[in-house]
Order: C-alpha cells, then structure tokens, then sequence
C-alpha cells in the first residue's frame, strides 16, 4: 500500500483537491481519495497527481519512420513521403522501433491506447499487455467494385489479433478518410460496427483538400491523387465538405471519434450532433503536434469549447510527430490556447478518451478504480508550460 499527496489531485469527477491523498494497493488499485489523511507514511510530492493519460489516436507500426519526413510540408507531401518511405526497413527494424515508441508511451504516463493498424506489424507486441490497446483495423478502398474484398480483409486481420488473446486489448473495422473509401465500403463497416456494437473513428478534415475534393473535385489531394495514377472516377464530388460527406454513412454507430479536424468549423460541430444517432456518442480527437507537423496549423479548440464537445487527445505517429506523449500534445494547445483552463485539458487527456473506449476502470481517480497515477511537476499558476514534466506514478 502506497499513499500519495500533492498540492493539488485532478481526479476528473470533482474540483481538484488541495492537499489531499491517495491510497493505493500495490496494483494500482485506489483505496480511499481523500481532501485530509497525511501521515508519516504519505508520499508528500510537489505537483498535481491527475488519472494515467489516454491517447486516442496513434499509429505504432509507423514508429520505424521518425524524422524521416520534413516537416510542414503540408499533407500532400507528407502522403508522398509515407508511400516512398513506409517499406523501406527490414521487419527487425520495424518491431524494434514500435517497442522503443511503446516504452516512450509508458514512460510518459499513457495507460491506454487507441492504435491505427494497416498491417499486423504490431500484433506481437500488443499481444504483451504492457498498454491497454484498443486496434482499429483501418480499411482504404475508393472502387466500390473491391468494397467486399477489402472488407473481409480486414475482418481476417481483426481476427488475427482476436485470436493471439491478446491482453488488455479489443479491436473494430474503421474507415481511414472520408476521401479513401467508397460509400459500398463504408456501409459494409458500419452494418458491422452496429451488429457488434462496435466503435468507429475515421480521419477528418486533417487538410483544405479534403474539403476541396469533396466540394469540387479538385485541389491538391485530387491532383496528387491523379498524379499517382488512381481512377479519380471514383472520389466523390458531393458539392459540401468532407464530414458532410461522409458522416451520415456512419452516424448509427454506437460511438464515433473524429480525429485531427483541422479545418472543423463549428457550424460542422453543430451539424454533426444533429446527424449521429446518439449526439453524447460523439467524441473529437486532436493530434496538436501532428496538425502542425503536417499542415502547420491548429483546430480551432475555441469551437469545440462552446460547443461543450467531448474532446480527446492523440499522438498520430512518429511519421508525424516529434514524440509520443500526450503531456506534449497539451503543452502545445496550452501555449497556443492560454485561455483554456488546466481542468479541461486533463479531461481532454484522461476522462473523455477512457470514457470513449468504454475503460471504466480508467480516466478518473475514484475508489475501486485502477486508472494509473501521473504527477505533473514544474507547473505555475495552475497551468502547462513548456517547462511541465509528467511522472508516471503507479
């Protein structure tokens, strides 16, 4: 048994806690959450103690790619990069470098992992139950003639993993981008994500080109795609954007996460709520560092604020970003965004993103749960600066 204190506890279900202490078994379940309680036994810790962190948006099996593409080059550049560069290592290189990136997620306090598979790269190494993953076995199709083919595809993916028992892990069929696939495709995952109740998360609105594609057949996304020699019959002109485009194919699904929306207004917000079946379902992801890695530029978090959205926080991969560390992704919406207070960043961080996977375990400090501890030091006047570190605790 272990008792922390800190000058502060974030706990996700209260204000935060001044002085108060943590009890804890020796596996990380918690005994008691308390405003007094200090003994001679109490860790006493300068900082403040919130939930294990959750990233719900990350691609393990790019991790062999670091710093290999420039960044803020802008997306079409970057999906140039990942097509010339993604096989160029052999699979030693290749599994080495997602249990490197694997180790970098723990040792910054991340408990819980939403993780985007192509391959089955990054099976074995989940299959450790080191994290807590859940796999998205990402479907790409725009022919609608090979919808089936490649849906089935994946289902023998999804069982691949299912059937190496792997610990602490789930996994469902999502669609990549509402640019990448055909409207045959996208209804087969969601019949499938309704009949196994099934969580959906897609890419969304990550650059100006998948709106402009959608809109007017045309743009960069649409010329690079000509340039690389697809059939462009096949993408869709609809005359509104990408998630107009393409989230009333998904919107029965019993919970969906939209993720990077860049160029997400909060008339698109706003729209999206009255589309999906069941609004309270409806989550926000933000990958900060990767928006400015690719396309140099940041949602507009001031929208999903007010409109109350349930926000949560990814790293994409290491192809995109500088590291994998949900503390980094929060210092750079906190430098660009002073305004927004800590207590809805470590929501962002830990209460919505369990809360999505259905972690009931996770996300929050409360009796009886096991969610993981991080301590948050060199903070100022109740803010991340570029100066905060996270311990992982328990």
């Amino acid at each position: 048994m272990r008792k922390f204190s800190a000058h502060h506890i974030f706990t996700g279900v209260s204000e935060p806690i001044k002085n108060g202490v943590i009890t804890v078994d020796e596996k990380g379940t918690i005994l008691d959450v308390s405003s007094s309680g200090r003994d001679q036994h109490t860790e006493l810790l300068d900082g403040i103690i919130c939930p294990g962190f959750i990233n719900t948006h990350c691609h393990l099996e790019l991790s062999h790619m670091r710093e290999l593409l420039e960044a803020k080059t802008g997306m079409v550049s970057f999906i140039k990069g990942i097509l010339s560069k993604r096989g160029v290592v052999s699979t030693e290189q290749i599994q080495q470098a997602l249990i490197t990136a694997e180790q970098e997620m723990i040792n910054n306090g991340i408990v819980a992992v939403a993780d985007i598979s192509n391959t089955n790269n990054s099976f074995e190494q989940k299959a450790k139950g080191r994290l807590y993953y859940h796999t998205f076995i990402e479907l790409i199709g725009p022919n609608p003639a090979v919808a089936k083919e490649i849906f089935e595809a994946g289902i023998q993916l999804k069982q691949e993993i299912e059937a190496g028992k792997q610990k602490k892990s789930t996994a469902s069929i999502v669609p990549h981008a509402p640019y990448t696939l055909s409207v045959e495709l996208l209804k087969l995952i969601d019949d499938y994500a309704l009949q196994n109740v099934d969580a959906i998360s897609i890419h969304n609105q990550e650059s100006a080109g998948e709106n402009e594609l959608f809109i007017s057949k045309s743009g960069p996304l649409f010329c690079l795609f000509k340039e690389l020699g697809f059939d462009t019959f096949f993408f869709r002109q609809t005359g509104v954007n990408a998630i107009r485009s393409t989230l009333p194919y998904i919107a029965a699904a019993s919970k969906i996460l939209l993720v990077h929306n860049t160029f997400t207004s909060k008339e698109d917000i706003l729209w999206a709520e009255r589309i999906v079946n069941n609004p309270a379902q409806l989550y926000w992801c933000t990958c900060p560092n990767a928006n400015l890695y690719i396309e140099n530029r940041l949602p507009n978090y001031t929208s999903f604020i007010e409109t109350n959205s349930k926000v949560t926080i990814g790293t994409d991969s290491l192809a995109s970003n500088w590291s994998l560390s949900v503390l980094d992704e929060l210092k750079t919406i906190a430098k660009h965004n002073p305004s927004i207070p800590l207590q809805i960043l470590l929501t962002w961080a830990t209460k919505n993103g369990a809360e999505f996977l259905g972690l009931n375990m996770l996300g929050t400090i409360e009796k009886g749960k096991q969610p993981g501890l991080n301590l948050l030091t060199n903070m100022k006047d109740f803010k991340i600066s570029d100066k905060t570190e996270v311990v992982k605790l328990v």
